[in-house]
């Protein structure tokens, strides 16, 4: 990760996402380049100006997203003295594909107000390093993306939303520790991850993504009052380490598996 007074950047660990970038600043001024992934960015403050494949001339406002294509020049600079200060999510270039590069071109500003808040929950997802989540927000971005680039909206034949929903859950249910992904579930379902978010979430008030942390979540409080050894629990529930599982936790019921493991067993002594 580099981390300085204006500039936070890092690798996460969500297919298709390449880097996140946060930036702020004044008077900076980026010269031309190009790079391997698509650039989407959404301005939090000020104005940026940039030139784009040379005499495209554009301007990233605050209400807009931006999406600038691979391997297509560009530049960038503050369009007035406040500044700017922007969130930028590089996707690898097949999360859209090559054949869409030309129509990014044209249109790189994006005025959509759900597409923005698609991508500011894409990016908080990614800061808070919740992989699932992002994984969900990004299949969501990507398809309304496509939608601006082709004009084309989802095939009308897709699989009914409550069929879809339903054999999810059956899935997530058989195996919640070891279901590595939402993407790995439509795959199996053979529909799209963004039809299955959708279909989820309209059947049961919650996406998918944080259905299977709940199962997680009950997986590691069960082991927990059995005794198991904590970073054994967050190991064999699905969670990368104890930090992640102790985020979550806390965020489910204000403690820490270690402090909630206690509680049990001091209610156990007395009982006894």
């Amino acid at each position: 990760m580099v981390d300085t007074d204006r500039v936070r950047a890092w690798r996460p660990r969500v297919a298709g996402v390449a880097e996140v970038l946060h930036a702020e600043w004044r008077d900076h001024a980026y010269p031309a380049h190009t790079h391997d992934t698509w650039t989407l960015l959404i301005v939090d403050d000020g104005l940026i100006g940039y030139e784009l494949d040379r005499h495209h001339r554009h301007a990233a406002p605050r209400g807009g997203v931006t999406l600038l294509p691979p391997h297509v020049v560009h530049d960038g600079r503050p369009a007035t003295s406040r500044g700017f200060r922007k969130r930028v999510v590089y996707l690898e270039e097949d999360v859209l594909g090559e054949a869409l590069i030309g129509a990014a071109v044209d249109t790189p500003l994006l005025t959509d107000p759900a597409l923005r808040e698609q991508v500011s929950r894409l990016d908080r997802a990614l800061t808070a390093r919740d992989d699932l989540e992002a994984e969900s927000r990004l299949a969501l971005v990507a398809e309304r993306l496509a939608w601006h680039l082709t004009g084309r909206r989802p095939a009308p034949n897709l699989p009914p939303v409550a069929v879809v929903a339903g054999r999810a859950r059956d899935l997530l249910d058989a195996d919640p520790a070891g279901t590595t992904s939402v993407a790995e579930v439509a795959a199996r379902l053979e529909v799209s991850t963004a039809h299955l978010v959708r279909s989820f979430t309209r059947s049961y008030g919650i996406p998918p993504h944080r259905y299977l942390l709940g199962r997680r979540l009950d997986l590691a409080r069960r082991r927990l009052r059995d005794g198991e050894d904590i970073t054994q629990v967050a190991l064999g529930t699905g969670f990368y380490d104890q930090a992640h599982l102790t985020r979550h936790f806390k965020r489910l019921l204000a403690t820490t598996p270690g402090r909630y493991q206690r509680g049990i067993n001091v209610v156990q002594d007395r009982a006894g």
